[in-house]
């Protein structure tokens, strides 16, 4: 797991997203962190592109964890998780997946989105 700069920690997890490389990654995280927002991107992809500031700042900003999965490198975990088209949102919370949307999604959508499970 890598961040992209030194990362800082909120009250529940790394202020930046963290970049999971396989399955085993991401079944650490979800069972280290509450809340967990795993985006799965590619980097061709235009609407990831978009939606990455809005992962970022919920990152830094809210108690959730933010995981970030390149779907081109790690299309077996994609697969694992039914991801057809990016981005896709999968938030996880208590160590069970309980969210998924697809296509680009507002920050105050996803912040409140977020918040609800981290209560």
């Amino acid at each position: 797991m890598t961040t992209d700069t030194a990362s800082e920690t909120n009250a529940d997890g790394p202020t930046d997203p963290i970049h999971v490389d396989g399955q085993e990654e991401l079944d650490v995280l979800v069972a280290t962190h509450d809340v967990v927002l795993t985006d799965f991107y590619a980097d061709w992809c235009g609407p990831c592109r978009m939606l990455e500031p809005i992962v970022r700042s919920l990152a830094a900003e809210t108690d959730a964890t933010v995981a970030k999965v390149d779907v081109d490198a790690n299309q077996r975990l994609a697969g694992a998780y039914g991801v057809r088209g990016v981005p896709t949102l999968v938030l996880f919370a208590g160590g069970e997946q309980v969210e998924e949307l697809v296509g680009v999604q507002g920050e105050d959508q996803l912040r409140s989105l977020v918040e609800r499970y981290a209560e």
